[in-house]
């Protein structure tokens, strides 16, 4: 499981470059700024699940014991 998690963040990370690299094209200011998002979203979401105990928590929101 860690390995989609590093690959998450990974993504993340990329798609981060990429928006902030695009940020004077004015053509594509709503891609750009999707791309800020959801690589902000991969990084977070990847860094929550890397930690430890996280799989007990996500447990308890989804309801299972």
């Amino acid at each position: 499981m860690g390995f989609w998690y590093f690959l998450m963040l990974f993504i993340g990370i990329a798609l981060l470059v990429v928006g902030l690299r695009n940020k004077d094209v004015s053509r594509s200011v709503k891609i750009v700024s999707m791309s800020l998002v959801i690589g902000v979203l991969f990084i977070v979401v990847s860094l929550i699940m890397l930690m430890p105990g996280s799989s007990e928590v996500v447990g308890q929101l989804l309801q299972r014991n």
